[in-house]
Order: structure tokens, then C-alpha cells, then sequence
């Protein structure tokens, strides 16, 4: 690939079922709950700076105790991920080798909150992510808010390429 990438911001916002926020803290959770939102990423490149994205992203989040026990999973198809850009892109998809490794995840193992600002709740969530086939260990902080019956996330954290083995 031409174009060099250094780091990527990782982006992510995940509607999550109908929690009442109050919940957030303390009270249990429903069994499970599908997800839905979207994965981006900043990266730099010899020709400027892009972002690519994909709303192709499923998953599933459940605990039966309270916030700090959330766990599950988020994916998207790495072949999703779209800059506007057809020859860039299958650049990254190159890079990324779609075929070989078709999934980006974020395996969540739980959640540390952090302080309660009125409707939202900042966090980190812990867990694993796997890009190119490396599963690495991953700390997104972000923060948890309420939008109508929906509750969201979103967080960004850095990610070095290279300790993912892309070139």
C-alpha cells in the first residue's frame, strides 16, 4: 500500500436497547440486547489525512449485574469500511487483507464507570480488540448518555497498524 498509516482513531457509537439510564449504575440489565451504530477511523496518509466508515456493524452487550458486568461483542465487515475514496479504499481493504481476515471486533469483557453527569456516565470500556487477524488488549474510554429510550456509547481510542501486523 502507498499510502503509510501511522495511527488510527478509532471511533465507535453503539445504540443499546431500551435501558432506562437511571440503570446505568447499579440495576440489573436485560439477558441481552442486539446493537447497532457505526465504526470509523481517522488515519494520516503521504497524501493528507481521511476517514473511512461503515454502519455495517452488529453485536451484542448483556449483563445481569449492573453496569461494571456488561460484556460482549461488536463487529463490522473490514470490507465495509468506506473513505469516499474507491481507489483508496481498495488500498485499505488491501492493507487490512478482507479476505484473509474479514472481521474488525471489540470483544468486551466489562466496563469501569466513572462519573455520573446528569443523563450520561463517562467510561472505559475494557476488552479485546482483534484487527488483521492480532487480538490485542483495549481500553475505549468514552461515555454512556441517553437518547429517548435508546442508550448510546461512544469512545475513541489510538491504535498503532503496525502492532496489528499491517504494513
Amino acid at each position: 500500500m502507498r499510502e503509510q498509516r501511522r495511527r488510527i482513531a478509532l471511533c465507535l457509537l453503539v445504540m443499546l436497547g431500551a435501558w432506562p439510564c437511571a440503570s446505568l449504575v447499579a440495576q440489573g440489565y436485560p439477558a441481552a440486547s442486539a446493537l447497532r451504530g457505526s465504526l470509523s477511523f481517522d488515519a494520516k496518509a503521504t497524501l493528507g489525512a481521511f476517514t473511512g466508515t461503515t454502519t455495517t456493524v452488529k453485536g451484542e452487550m448483556s449483563s445481569n449485574d449492573g453496569l461494571a458486568r456488561v460484556h460482549g461483542w461488536v463487529e463490522a465487515p473490514a470490507k465495509s469500511l468506506s473513505s469516499q475514496n474507491g481507489k483508496r479504499d481498495r488500498d485499505t481493504w488491501s492493507s487490512l487483507e478482507v479476505e484473509k481476515y474479514p472481521a474488525i471486533r471489540f470483544q468486551l469483557d466489562s466496563v469501569s464507570p466513572g462519573v455520573v453527569h446528569g443523563d450520561s456516565i463517562d467510561v472505559v470500556l475494557l476488552g479485546h480488540f482483534t484487527l488483521h487477524g492480532e487480538t490485542r488488549p483495549a481500553r475505549l474510554p468514552g461515555w454512556v448518555w441517553r437518547q429517548g429510550s435508546i442508550i448510546r456509547f461512544k469512545g475513541a481510542t489510538p491504535l498503532n497498524v503496525k502492532d496489528y501486523g499491517i504494513g
